[in-house]
């Protein structure tokens, strides 16, 4: 009975350290250290109410807005994952068709790849300069706005990712990058 007494004890112990006191340590500390990343990247209009997450992509469907990569999962953060179809499963090229006709793609006129295919977590919220570039006449004529005005909007908004040490091109985040458009069509 001894040994079950001091068993028994060590087990509290133990999960009150591993499942109580270790995680609350490690919120409080990402909550002083990374406030905004810690409580969901959430971003405001200037009115304050919050728009959304600048780490989760949002669909939008608009013709005046800069659209994100096809979703695996309909944009749902809940459900983040890829479709799991190889490269070559057909099932890709069913959905990416009606996405290249939507854009307009021709030999003339390639769209990017991230315009056309999931990223692995389906909630990428990220997309290459060169995709937000193709998507910059669509918007001009929807928004009545220069497409010069745009190339520079879109400019002042890319980054290297990962820093200035990564490989590849910039990529532009779309939730930034519509609010942007959304103060530079209201002319702010």
């Amino acid at each position: 009975m001894k040994d079950f007494l001091i068993a028994l004890r060590l087990a509290a112990i133990s999960v009150l350290v591993c499942a109580v006191a270790y995680p609350l340590t490690l919120a409080a500390f990402a909550s002083a250290a990374f406030p905004f990343t810690a409580s969901g990247s959430i971003l405001h209009d200037d009115a304050g109410n919050p728009i959304g997450s600048e780490r989760i992509a949002q669909e939008f469907a608009s013709a005046g807005y800069f659209w994100p990569r096809p979703s695996a999962v309909d944009y749902n953060a809940a459900a983040t994952g890829g479709s799991n179809l190889s490269p070559t499963n057909p099932k890709i090229a069913e959905r990416a068709i009606p996405i290249l006709v939507r854009l307009g793609a021709s030999e003339q006129k390639p769209v990017p790849l991230d315009l056309v295919t999931a990223s692995g977590s389906g909630v990428d919220p990220d997309i290459t300069e060169a995709a937000a570039l193709f998507q910059v006449p669509r918007i001009a004529s929807a928004r009545n706005l220069t497409e010069t005005d745009l190339h520079a909007l879109i400019k002042r908004s890319s980054r290297l990712p990962g820093g200035f040490m990564a490989g590849g091109g910039r990529i532009v985040n779309v939730l930034n990058l519509n609010i942007e458009l959304d103060r530079l069509a209201a002319g702010k």
